[in-house]
């Protein structure tokens, strides 16, 4: 094989890889039967309050309600929506998503952006960060 042949291989694999992962995570969010509206629901904080961001981490494996300012609503290459609570992002321990099969659901979300927001769902760890999947707009409620 030659080098430039190698590249290629090796970059269809990352992809294929990448792309692996992400089906295999929609998928376990789907198939937890924890969304917004199942029967027994307990919100985060254990009043029915929402918990700040920050304290998302504390949280995950439960479906609850997190709130926080958007500071940006960032649009990725592959159509997918991330709601950023922090001015970097990676360094946030919060972190939303919309994905681009379900971004037809919502308006223009770049509206969000400077709001305060109270985002239901199931709590998740992605990359070390709790992270909300939001597959409804009823998930996210723009505080008064």
């Amino acid at each position: 094989m030659t080098r430039k042949q190698i590249v290629v291989v090796a970059l269809t694999v990352l992809v294929a890889s990448s792309l692996s992962a992400l089906v295999a995570y929609r998928r376990a969010i789907r198939q937890s039967g924890l969304r917004d509206g199942a029967a027994g629901v307990v919100r985060a904080g254990g009043s029915g309050g929402c918990v700040d961001f920050h304290d998302a981490g504390s949280h995950t494996g439960e479906t609850g309600c997190v709130s926080g300012r958007v500071l940006r609503v960032f649009v990725s290459r592959g159509g997918n929506v991330f709601l950023d609570f922090c001015t970097d992002y990676r360094k946030c321990p919060f972190t939303s998503v919309i994905f681009s099969d379900d971004r037809s659901k919502f308006g223009d979300l770049t509206t969000l952006g400077g709001r305060d927001v109270e985002i239901q769902g199931f709590i998740t760890v992605y990359q070390g960060r709790a992270e909300v999947v939001i597959h409804d707009a009823q998930q996210i409620r723009v505080s008064p």
